[in-house]
Order: C-alpha cells, then structure tokens, then sequence
C-alpha cells in the first residue's frame, strides 16, 4: 500500500484524533502537499491545534456523518483506542488504515530528514531550526504544537520525534538530534536504561549526530556515526560561555571547535532556551547557514505554542506552559524568576496520567514547593482508569505541600489573592478553560 501523495499523486486521508497537536500538525503538512484532508475528534473543544486546521480550511467531524469513498487512507492518533467508535466505523468500509508514526514514518523515509529528539525541549528547538532553514533552503516541517508546514519542492524534513511508547523507532532521519535524555513515559518503559537503549536504536540509524553533550545519560549512546557535541561545558564542539540573563534577554557568546563563533541576545528565557539555541546553531552550522541569518532569525525567536506563552492584565501576568513534568515545571519556574524577579511566582498544574504522578509524586512535590505558592487540579486522563492507582490522585501532591490548594474553575476565585504576580499555567492536558475563566474575572 502506497501510504504518501502529492501533486500529480495525490491521495485522500481521514485523521481520527485530528485536534491532538500531532495530528493536527500531520493534517496541515498533508494538505499542504497537495492530499485532501478530512478529519474526525471527539472533542468539540476549541484548541489551539486548530489553528492551522482552519487556515486550510480542513473539515473536522465529530459525529458519523462522514462517508468516504474507496481512495481513502485511515491514519489514526495513539490517544484513540482501537476499539473507538469511529475506527470500528471505518473498518467497516474496509479501508487501509494506519497509525500515525507509521505514516510520518513514510514521510521520513521519503525526504533527507533531521529528526529532533530528546525528553525536553523538542518542539522549542524543531520550530527554531524549521524558522531558520525554511527560509535558507526551504524545508517541510512537524512541530508538537500543531504546526505542520508542507512543500512538493522541498527536499528537506525537519521532524519532532517523540519518545512515547517508542514511536520515534518508526522513523529514519539523516541527521539525528537529541536534545536530553531524563526518565519519562514510565508506563512504557521499564527504567532509564530501557529508555537510552531506545535512543541508542535510533541513533545508530542515523548519519549525523548532534548530541547535548552536558547530558550525562547521551553520553551512554554508544555508536560510530559521526557525533556533534554542544553545552556548556568546556569539552563540547559547540559551547556556549558569557551567560548574561536578565529580566529582559539572555545573552552569550558561542564557541566553535574553541574559536569565537557569534554572540546572541534570545527573546527567550531560561538556561534551557539556550541551549536549545546551541542546538539549532549546530545543526544550521551542518547545514551551512550563513551566520548572519541564523542570528538574524534567533533573535526574533518568540518561542512555540504554549511554551512560556504570556498574556498580561493590568498587573497581572499569566504564563501558559505545555509542562507535565518535574524538569519542564522547573524549567518554566526558573524562566518566570529570570524575567520576574521582583513579583511572586505561583504554580497552576494540572497532572496527566495518574502513572506519571505516582512514579514522579515526589519530584512534583519537590518542584511545586519551589514556587510561592501551588494549585494543583484533578488528574486528567484518558487513556489510564484511576481504578489501577489506588490512593494516587492530585491530593496526593497537595497533601505533601507546604504552600499549596486544590484548584478547580469552580473556585477559580481562590487566584485573585494573587493578583499583580506571575501564575504559571502548565499542563499538556487542556488547561485553556481555567486560564480564560480566571481572564474573565481579571
């Protein structure tokens, strides 16, 4: 089965779970490509995946109302079980179907690939290669916040690749980047090993290597391919020296095989963010990107969707962030305190998965406690019952903490203590409906 078309090939494909910031991503890369697109959520949700799915016009079903016809591909999300109504629908009309990474799978396979890995950071650091390569070669893109951007002329893919339940081992990159390894995704892999032995498969498939090399467990990927090391330490390829963070940029000066390369000032903030940087400037350096615009387009870096995103009223400062784990909350707390310093900085978190918050419990716990002050909402999840974590549930955080409360929208009103400082909304679940219920009562 020929599972990819454009131009004069082109095919017809039916997303399930198209609002999912993968899906949405992949049906607006498709489109571009010429294909007919059609797609199908349970959610009648307004997301901010949708963006892209309503600038090309591609029609998003919710009910089974949708008939296709003999040439259509099913290609359905991982967050849709098998036995979901809508996939048993489509059996019926004996279609091909196929999962998600199986389908981007192809799309590696077909284009010269840079595929950006790693527990944290990926979606930062593929949408600032994307920006900068797009506009020097012209370049097909999939980035985790529902940005998918697609070009028959182009030849080159530059690819989110996530982790979970292994499915980045369906893709095949010419160039490989990894941006950490930290342990993650605990209901599919046994222990931290079992997750660097996953890197490791796919580091070996690939041909060019661009590695943190600060990150203790990269340094356990063993493979002959040609390595390209970046950080902050002094054995890197590529360092980064001269921090200055302020509440307004974050400088440096970066160092290539140890002479002077170029000195940059990020919109972005955090210690992470650079080296995100570091990353991009690696792979642009691989890639021959004049300097110039690679400085160009990193200093007008504004970040991804629901990555430290800022929305202020009158006093007040709302960061909507995409983190559900205890590094990337760490990661948004020190980002606030650098860009903040003088103003309180309070957590709102919704957990997701209840595996998540009981292998991590004690992390969350030790994180949430860092801020000035902690909410934590109920457990959302989809794909766990609650019935296998007895006596896990978000309580088991708020219990353990030493400034914390429940938070629900219906006491949405216990916020407005603290008005005039930073709350930081994180979740990778939708947390937009208390973020616009607080909005309204600011």
């Amino acid at each position: 089965m020929i599972y990819l078309g454009s131009g004069d090939d082109s095919m017809k494909y039916y997303l399930i779970g198209i609002k999912g910031s993968g899906m949405s991503a992949l049906a607006s890369l498709l489109h571009d490509l010429g294909n007919t697109v059609v797609g199908y959520d349970d959610s009648l949700e307004e997301k901010f995946t949708m963006q892209g799915l309503n600038k090309r016009g591609i029609k998003v079903y919710h009910d089974d109302s949708f008939i296709p016809d003999d040439d259509f591909l099913v290609c359905y999300s991982n967050a849709v079980s098998k036995s979901h109504k809508e996939i048993k629908r489509m059996q019926e009309y004996n279609l091909e179907m196929i999962r998600y990474q199986d389908l981007i799978g192809s799309l590696t396979k077909k284009y010269d690939t840079i595929s950006v890995s790693g527990t944290h950071g990926k979606t930062t650091t593929t949408l600032m290669i994307s920006s900068i390569l797009d506009e020097y070669l012209g370049v097909n893109y999939f980035v985790g916040d529902g940005r998918g951007h697609g070009n028959k002329e182009n030849k080159l893919f530059i690819l989110e690749s996530c982790e979970y339940n292994k499915h980045f081992l369906s893709y095949y990159p010419k160039t490989l980047i990894i941006t950490n390894i930290d342990l993650e995704h605990t209901e599919c892999y046994k222990d931290i090993n079992d997750i660097i032995d996953n890197f490791n498969i796919l580091a070996n498939r690939s041909d060019n290597l661009i590695l943190c090399g600060d990150d203790d467990n990269i340094l356990k990927i063993k493979t002959n391919n040609l390595k390209y090391y970046y950080g902050f330490h002094d054995n890197n390829d590529l360092i980064a020296k001269n921090l200055e963070l302020t509440s307004t940029y974050s400088k440096f000066d970066v160092y290539y095989k140890n002479e002077y390369f170029d000195t940059y000032k990020l919109q972005v903030f955090g210690k992470h963010m650079i080296l995100d940087a570091l990353a991009c400037i690696m792979t642009c350096i691989l890639y021959q990107v004049p300097k110039e615009l690679i400085k160009e387009k990193l200093e007008i870096f504004q970040g991804a969707t629901r990555r430290f995103n800022e929305t202020k009223i009158k006093n007040t400062i709302i960061i909507d962030d995409y983190a559900h784990h205890p590094t990337e909350i760490k990661t948004v707390l020190d980002s606030a305190k650098q860009k903040y310093p003088n103003k309180k900085i309070i957590a709102v978190f919704l957990p997701n998965t209840y595996s998540r918050t009981k292998d991590f419990l004690n992390d969350f716990i030790k994180v949430l406690n860092e801020f000035d002050y902690s909410f934590v909402m109920d457990i959302k999840c989809d794909r766990e019952d609650p019935k296998d974590y007895p006596g896990i549930s978000s309580d088991s955080i708020i219990n353990k903490l030493n400034h914390g409360n429940k938070l629900s929208k219906e006491t949405i009103n216990l916020l407005n203590k603290y008005q005039n400082e930073v709350i930081c909304f994180m979740s990778c679940a939708n947390i937009t409906p208390i973020i616009e219920e607080f909005k309204k009562q600011l």
